[in-house]
């Protein structure tokens, strides 16, 4: 299906371009969102006649994201969850979890603007964008920590101990060890 994109689509194009795309796509995504019209003559017709309105509303909506980019960017955010010893959480850190704690700390994001690949399911610094505009985009950084004290350890840089799987041979070194100090062998009974 051909569409008028009214505003621009990241690896679609530009507003103005006319574009084919999928059907799903544009049925789905692209015309409930009112971020296209179908390619009619009709369309056509009263995009051209609307264009200077749209440019003049994206160019606010870029202008108002950049206000946003200018308090949000490099910011910090907390995150308490439960982890297992060697880091791994026990649960996941969503989109949902991300833009609810950015909007706690003053800024209204929604979920669909963080973009995250996968959920975050380790404890550390992790750096999330923030969508706020097709065309501006603000980085944050997420400390997921166990506690508050291990969030500010990671935050200064400090390695957090985590224990380590031990081999077989480490394992009988320390048995032995505490049997000496125990004093003496089991076989001596």
């Amino acid at each position: 299906m051909e569409v008028i994109l009214l505003e621009r689509v990241a690896k679609l194009g530009q507003m103005g371009e006319t574009v084919k795309v999928r059907d799903g796509f544009a049925r789905n995504f692209l015309l409930p969102q009112g971020k296209a019209l179908r390619a009619t003559g009709a369309n056509k017709k009263r995009f051209d006649d609307q264009r200077a309105q749209l440019e003049a509303r994206n160019l606010e909506q870029k202008a108002e994201a950049e206000k946003v980019h200018a308090t949000l960017d490099g910011q910090s955010f907390i995150i308490i969850r439960q982890a297992g010893e060697t880091g791994q959480l026990y649960g996941s850190v969503s989109t949902r979890d991300i833009a609810d704690i950015i909007t706690a700390g003053g800024v209204s994001v929604n979920r669909n603007q963080v973009s995250l690949l996968s959920p975050i399911k380790a404890i550390g610094l992790h750096s999330v964008p923030v969508q706020l505009h097709p065309e501006v985009e603000a980085k944050v950084t997420i400390n997921v920590a166990r506690s508050e004290q291990e969030a500010e350890r990671q935050t200064r840089g400090e390695e957090l101990d985590t224990r380590e799987e031990m081999s077989m041979d480490d394992l009988g070194l320390e048995i032995g060890a505490a049997l000496a100090e125990a004093g003496g062998d089991m076989g001596d009974r």
